[in-house]
């Protein structure tokens, strides 16, 4: 009799491990690091702003000489809380109400959303000496180049150094489907 050899999700996963610094080591002996970044309200913005807002951007796409992906993730807001918040308030019964229909429609027909926006940097190492090192130092120096960059755009740029929070996010971009049924 064979049996079938059983495979675990983690043979499929790309990932070998996360360092200390939140960089995350692939099978692939590449390296990648994820950003979370903070947008503005473009649309708040007067004219002379958003000119100088795209002007930055340009100088950010050209600045870049490396490879970045840049990801958009929606999920689904939970608006409940939102509304039991509202019923303990008793200032303006009429308007409450009104609100909270509203409120209500968007939670009913899911179209209350938060987008969360992530740069992802990757490092390819073949034929390098001291692998690791030169990865993380290119990784870390990239993202202060995009952090530099994007503030003065407007933006807020931070980056995953948690193992926690790297396993969260990998999480979420896994498994997408359930962040977008909520």
């Amino acid at each position: 009799m064979k049996f079938e050899q059983i495979h675990a999700v983690q043979d499929w996963l790309p990932f070998e491990k996360i360092l200390d610094n939140g960089i995350i080591k692939l099978k692939d002996s590449s390296y990648i690091k994820i950003l979370k970044i903070k947008p503005i309200n473009y649309n708040l913005k007067s004219e002379l702003e958003k000119e100088a807002i795209l002007n930055s951007y340009k100088n950010f796409i050209k600045s870049c000489n490396f490879n970045l992906q840049i990801l958009i993730q929606s999920k689904k807001e939970d608006l409940s809380k939102h509304l039991e918040k509202l019923n303990e308030n008793n200032l303006y019964p009429e308007i409450k109400e009104e609100y909270k229909n509203y409120i209500n429609s968007l939670n009913q027909n899911k179209q209350s959303s938060n987008k969360n926006f992530y740069i992802i940097l990757k490092k390819s190492t073949t034929n390098l000496n001291n692998i690791e090192n030169i990865a993380i130092q290119n990784l870390q120096e990239e993202f202060f180049k995009i952090k530099e960059l994007l503030s003065r755009c407007g933006n807020i740029v931070s980056e995953y150094t948690e193992e926690n929070e790297i396993k969260e996010i990998l999480f979420s971009f896994l498994n997408s489907r359930i962040f977008l049924e909520k």
